[in-house]
């Protein structure tokens, strides 16, 4: 039997980072390691350029409910060519320094409409982490601040044997109750009989926004949490 802790992830919209281009920044299907370590980072009052060495060793495993509907909001955005300011200290410098000289882009950013996943976690302070998430410090959201949470995380300390039956036991909102999911991504080496896939969510250096490439396994599955009025006090 193993220790882990449990939560349930949903929101009206999220915003899982991909590799972010000026003109286009996308959203993939679930949330990487480096934004459920923020996440879990703004919970305990941890800032950006905090210390975040705690949570280095968390395993963690990632339930997908619902990917959700994918949404492209359109922005228009003034840009300065490079030719007209050079090394400016901050985009409202390069703005008032390149005064007459802008030019206008459409930009667009990618979310998913209503995504339901639930987490899974172990070794690590794991008590820690429950207290923080059922009392966090900073609001928390699903990738962009646009995106607050729609319900609790309602975070659980769990013994089972397989992440499946440990997920199985997720408390999720009650308008959600009878989701199923079918895929879960878990630690390389985690799952049996799974496919591995390459992501870039391996948090290297938070205020320069550098992260590095990891390795995840990822298999099909079907996870039933239990009604509340069924589910273990």
């Amino acid at each position: 039997m193993a220790d882990m802790l449990v939560f349930t992830l949903s929101a009206t919209l999220g915003a899982m980072g991909e590799f972010a281009g000026h003109e286009r920044r996308g959203s993939l299907a679930w949330p990487g390691r480096s934004a459920i370590l923020g996440l879990i980072g703004a919970a305990m009052g941890i800032r950006r350029n905090g210390d975040f060495s705690a949570l280095d060793d968390l395993g963690m495993a990632v339930a997908i409910f619902d990917a959700g509907t994918p949404l492209r909001d359109y922005h228009t955005a003034q840009t300065v060519p490079s030719a007209a300011v050079k090394h400016p200290q901050s985009r409202p410098e390069a703005l008032r320094r390149g005064r007459t000289r802008l030019n206008t882009v459409l930009t667009s950013r990618d979310y998913r409409m209503a995504p339901l996943y639930g987490v899974a976690l172990w070794d690590g302070p794991l008590d820690e982490i429950k207290a923080a998430l059922e009392r966090p410090v900073f609001q928390l959201y699903l990738g962009r601040k646009s995106c607050p949470l729609s319900a609790p995380l309602a975070p659980r300390r769990i013994e089972a044997g397989e992440l499946e039956d440990a997920l199985a036991q997720l408390r999720l909102p009650p308008w959600r109750e009878g989701a199923v999911a079918r895929q879960l991504v878990a630690d390389e080496g985690t799952l049996q009989g799974a496919v591995t896939e390459r992501r870039n969510d391996m948090p290297l250096d938070r205020e320069l926004w550098h992260f590095g490439p990891r390795q995840v396994s990822i298999a099909p599955v079907e996870i039933r949490p239990a009604p509340h009025a069924e589910a273990a006090p």
